[in-house]
């Protein structure tokens, strides 16, 4: 089931990553604490695939059952929107590979890795208006 408004919903995450890495501090090109930067990227990138599974539903992609692969993600977009794809590989190294697991700390990095997950979930824009579903396929 939809959500009210898909685009806020997947936005909240990215809001709720932000104030996560407000918390680091910055110290030169990088970000202090490593521990919220952890926080933030993986809250990220549940925005991200939030935003994806979403967008399926809109899409009428055949649902996986059991936990998907970032290979599920790829293949859908790959039949869906090329430039989406890049989104997701940006942002899967950025904030999944390298922010959460590898605890990058590079303020560019990290910004660049919320910047793609940003335009990804733009693409819900078009089915939210003021809080409602809008029809779309």
């Amino acid at each position: 089931m939809l959500p009210e408004n898909p685009y806020k919903e997947a936005m909240r995450y990215i809001d709720n990553a932000r104030a996560t890495l407000r918390m680091a501090g910055k110290e030169d090109r990088n970000y202090k604490d490593e521990k919220y930067v952890h926080t933030a990227c993986g809250t990220a990138y549940v925005g991200v695939l939030k935003a994806l599974n979403i967008l399926f539903e809109i899409k009428n992609v055949p649902k996986k059952k059991g936990r998907k692969s970032i290979e599920y993600y790829q293949e859908q977009l790959s039949n869906i929107d090329r430039k989406l794809l890049n989104y997701l590989n940006n942002a899967y190294h950025l904030l999944h590979i390298d922010g959460y697991y590898d605890g990058i700390t590079e303020i560019k990095a990290i910004e660049a890795g919320f910047e793609n997950a940003v335009l990804i979930i733009n693409a819900l824009k078009p089915y939210s208006k003021n809080g409602t579903k809008t029809k779309h396929s």
